[in-house]
């Protein structure tokens, strides 16, 4: 395909493809998919070769979210049935992230329901960062703590996180159909904070939610103008007890083909394969490695993952390695660590909505907040 050899040859030279381009590689069909993960795998190896960088989420308080947003089981209203306390202990959340670090992570994500955090939330956070990095060299820890006040994300660099999180999620135009109780505008400008403090940013999407392809294209879009040095991609957990439920949109094809796109216009970001990865790609995840360079290892935050060892045989079955503690996930044209600079980025008959698999989403009911053993 003369659209595949062209955004292959752009992916190389860290060029922007057209919205056009982008739009069409989610229109391919499925007798082209192979075809489109194959291009899309040539420019994933040209700056992230083999490596696969694991991630480990630790929820560090669970539930009770005074904001709307309809994807979140955690959210204002929900009825979902989640795990739900409040803060961890340092010690606590240390030894959760242990558990991941043991199965070969190298990033810990430290997760906090809620708006924002307040001054002591922050101290807490700081805590929490000293524990984990006093006990695991080399590990690299990321918050994920909601919309950041002036000199918050100061202070989480100086207590030692090396990155911040905060998602777009969605398009512009439709956020405010998603989430009433803060905008599109709060979170870009949390961004730009995590930026301008020195922070590595983090910041993605979620699929699935009803969007259409022009959304998806929108968000990513914009993502590459924030330029954040990675991009998780979530596909929606449709959760009982939430307003998205019932929105069973996604295929594992489709799922491939937002990856391939995503890859295309952000090609030397750490892209990341995020929650609902076990739910909509089933066993076409292996496919993904060759699109994504970045997954997170066993459980979510309110969800279940798949065991820990069975990632670690998916990727080696499927040619991959995991990266080293030791090794630099970005290409050095970005830079070893916080903001990267220069760089690029930061539908088929197929698509029809399947059956709702209301069986593949566990919800969480071990590690941190419980007695029970993570999955790591």
């Amino acid at each position: 395909m003369d659209l595949l050899n062209t955004l292959v040859d752009k992916g190389l030279r860290r060029e922007l493809p057209t919205r056009e381009e982008a739009l069409a590689v989610l229109a391919t069909s499925d007798d082209e998919l192979l075809d489109v993960v194959a291009a899309a795998g040539k420019v994933r190896r040209q700056w992230f070769g083999r490596r696969v960088k694991l991630n480990y989420l630790v929820n560090l308080k669970s539930g009770l979210c005074p904001e709307d947003c309809s994807y979140c089981s955690q959210r204002l209203g929900s009825k979902a049935e989640i795990l739900k306390y409040t803060w961890l202990k340092p010690g606590q959340a240390s030894e959760a992230a242990a558990a991941g670090l043991a199965g070969g992570a190298k990033r810990v994500c430290l997760v906090a329901s809620g708006r924002g955090p307040t001054d002591r939330d922050v101290d807490r956070v700081s805590d929490t960062i000293k524990a984990i990095k006093d006990q695991n060299e080399g590990v690299e820890v990321c918050a994920c703590l909601g919309l950041l006040s002036d000199g918050q994300a100061e202070r989480l660099r100086a207590a030692g996180a090396d990155a911040y999180n905060h998602n777009l999620n969605t398009s512009e135009g439709t956020y405010g159909d998603i989430t009433t109780t803060h905008t599109y505008a709060d979170r870009v400008d949390t961004v730009h904070k995590a930026h301008a403090a020195g922070l590595s940013a983090c910041s993605g999407l979620i699929a699935g939610m009803g969007e259409s392809d022009e959304d998806l294209v929108d968000v990513v879009y914009a993502l590459r103008e924030l330029d954040p040095d990675s991009v998780p991609v979530n596909f929606l957990i449709p959760f009982e007890g939430t307003p998205l439920a019932k929105e069973w949109n996604l295929t594992p094809q489709r799922c491939l083909r937002i990856l391939a796109m995503v890859r295309f216009v952000c090609p030397d970001v750490e892209v990341r394969i995020a929650g609902g990865r076990e739910v909509h790609l089933r066993t076409m995840q292996p496919l993904a490695l060759h699109l994504a360079n970045s997954i997170f290892l066993g459980d979510y935050l309110t969800s279940e993952g798949q065991a820990g060892k069975a990632d670690l045989d998916m990727i080696a079955d499927a040619g991959f390695e995991v990266e080293g503690t030791d090794e630099v996930t970005l290409p050095e044209h970005r830079g070893a660590g916080a903001c990267g600079s220069g760089g690029v980025c930061g539908s088929a008959d197929s698509d029809a909505i399947p059956e709702a698999r209301t069986d593949l989403v566990a919800v969480r009911r071990r590690g941190a907040g419980t007695d029970l053993a993570p999955n790591a």
